[in-house]
């Protein structure tokens, strides 16, 4: 589903096929979301956009007082999402990640400052999750169809046993004093596009922090962070997408302020086998199988972009028991969105998400008990 990139730009490789179409209608629809009219507003706000990271990028900023630039900030705005690519991008064979990956050496290999913070986090969640979110996932995830190559037939149990012995968290040893990242086998794949995103987004935020912006608004792929008011005055008005397969709407609006939002989601790329079964494109990296539950859509808000998107992908696969269990106990501002038998729609959220909305009104959608 996603659009082709121009020659020599981001193009789709730069995320993983098994990501691509669910973040690309989630940025899709943030992007029209924050297009649409602003009514009344008095304060114009410069707009960028454009694609990046194999997805695309949207960015409004309220010079207000600080005034300065239109031109620093584009050009701010686009070192920074260059700086992420050329550190984390899985498609260009002359990144930094691209280069770990492929070499086949176990001995530590000295790494950016910016890589070794990325990785950081991805293992903290990984490990808080119990290995629901794992960035060297990526073999599964090609062996059931979900990668660049064709799809053939569900593996074996013996490849599914081959393929795991290179995927885990222990497979990776991080020294972030050094800093440097070693691989346990030669085959260890890592692919950060799960989490990159997010830290695209707090990139670009700091970049205009660093110009003086007060007001933004930063969207990569779907992941969304904001600052100050929105050009109508308030907070930013983002949008959680209803997770149907067969049509495009607003399940909620939540008000962003100095804070971030991402999403996972489960109901765009999925195929049907032989028996009519679904199989699903969000692979548990503990079983090296699609996951089964009715979790359709997860939203996590944090300060952190990153960290809501890492977040985010480890609910969703957890899925809406273990996942929201998770969510409780870590204290989270997470809203599961679940599609029971019959397809209606049913949500729970955690008592943080439910002190963001005490007025909310019926969106379509029965809470879950």
């Amino acid at each position: 589903m996603a659009l082709p990139a121009p020659p020599g730009d981001d193009g789709p490789g730069a995320l993983r096929r098994f990501v691509l179409p669910m973040i690309f209608v989630a940025a899709l629809f943030v992007a029209l979301f924050m297009r649409r009219p602003d009514g009344d507003a008095n304060n114009e706000a410069w707009t960028f956009s454009g694609p990046t990271m194999g997805t695309t990028y949207n960015v409004k900023v309220l010079p207000g007082d600080a005034g300065g630039d239109r031109e620093a900030a584009e050009a701010a705005i686009q070192a920074a999402l260059a700086n992420v690519n050329a550190r984390m991008s899985t498609y260009q064979a002359d990144s930094e990640l691209s280069r770990f990956n492929a070499n086949p050496s176990t001995d530590p290999v000295p790494i950016s400052a910016e890589l070794a913070t990325v990785t950081a986090e991805a293992l903290r969640v990984g490990a808080l999750s119990g290995g629901a979110f794992d960035v060297t996932v990526g073999p599964l995830v090609n062996a059931w169809g979900f990668g660049p190559n064709s799809r053939g037939e569900p593996p074996s149990e013996e490849k599914l046993a081959e393929l795991k012995a290179i995927v885990g968290a222990d497979k990776l040893t991080l020294d972030p004093k050094a800093p440097s990242l070693t691989k346990a086998h030669p085959g260890v794949y890592v692919d950060l596009s799960a989490i990159a995103k997010g830290y695209g987004v707090d990139q670009v935020a700091r970049a205009l922090d660093s110009l003086g912006h007060k007001d933004y608004m930063v969207e990569v792929g779907g992941e969304v962070r904001a600052r100050g008011e929105s050009p109508r005055g308030g907070a930013w008005r983002i949008g959680i997408e209803k997770p149907d397969e067969n049509a495009r709407a607003i399940h909620e609006v939540v008000m962003l302020a100095d804070t971030s939002l991402a999403t996972s989601g489960n109901y765009r790329n999925f195929y049907e086998d032989e028996r009519g079964q679904r199989v699903s494109h969000t692979i548990n990296p503990v079983t090296g199988r699609p996951v089964t539950h009715r979790l359709a859509s997860v939203s996590v808000l944090h300060k952190d972009c990153m960290t809501a998107d890492g977040l985010a992908t480890a609910l969703n696969v957890l899925g809406e028991e273990a996942g929201y269990e998770l969510a409780l106990k870590q204290e989270l501002t997470a809203l599961f969105i679940i599609k029971d038998p019959t397809g209606r729609f049913i949500e729970k959220a955690t008592p943080a998400f439910e002190a963001l909305r005490p007025d909310k009104k019926d969106a379509g959608a029965t809470s879950a008990p």
